[in-house]
């Protein structure tokens, strides 16, 4: 057995650990992966989280153990895909909370399988009511003549407006001088996609 554990813990609470190694009662040795971010962020766009997708792809891990299933991801679609990801290469996705395990003998949990299915039905209705719920405010504002032909949102800002603005050339230098996305959004006083659309755009225009 080669287990991992993952832990997303909130902005406001206090553990800061990325990464450490202990111990199951067995003695065996767990590899404790921690992201302190916000839940809305996507699994695969935190810090340390990918690293266990890599640890998993290379076969350096058979076994992920978190607290609750929520933690793998921003919303019910993101949690699927990775559990479906961590899945497929193998690795048994152990949740406490809901007592879930999605591998028994190398094999797919049945019942593990039959509860995210029903999940992914749920989250695809869910998904459809929401597009149905926009298009029926959409022509009622069309109807009311409050709609714009932009869809009433506001001019897109371009990449050089974007880049001029004074916390954004902060994060910039704090991404430059090495800082993480997480620690240079903090720095510059940003949140963590637009120090993400920071990193993305600065590649792009080849500033890093």
């Amino acid at each position: 057995m080669k287990p991992a554990k993952y832990e997303r813990v909130s902005t406001k609470e206090q553990s800061t650990a990325r990464q450490r190694l202990t111990k199951l009662e067995d003695g065996t040795p767990v590899l404790e992966v921690v992201d302190k971010c916000s839940g809305v962020i996507p699994f695969k766009e935190r810090d340390n989280a990918p690293k266990l997708l890599v640890m998993a792809q290379r076969g350096d891990i058979d076994t992920l153990m978190v607290h609750s299933i929520d933690r793998l991801g921003r919303n019910t679609i993101d949690i699927l895909k990775t559990v479906q990801e961590f899945t497929e290469m193998g690795v048994n996705v152990v949740s406490k909370t809901e007592g879930l395990q999605t591998l028994i003998d190398g094999k797919e949990n049945p019942t593990t399988k039959m509860i995210l299915s029903i999940m992914a039905t749920l989250a695809e209705w869910e998904l459809k009511n929401s597009k149905e719920r926009q298009a029926e405010g959409i022509e009622r504002a069309r109807k009311n003549g409050r709609y714009k032909n932009n869809g009433g949102n506001k001019p897109k800002e371009t990449t050089e407006q974007f880049f001029n603005k004074s916390n954004v050339q902060m994060c910039l230098k704090e991404l430059k001088n090495g800082e993480s996305i997480n620690r240079a959004s903090k720095i510059a006083g940003v949140s963590y996609p637009t120090a993400q659309k920071v990193l993305r755009l600065a590649e792009i225009e080849g500033m890093l």
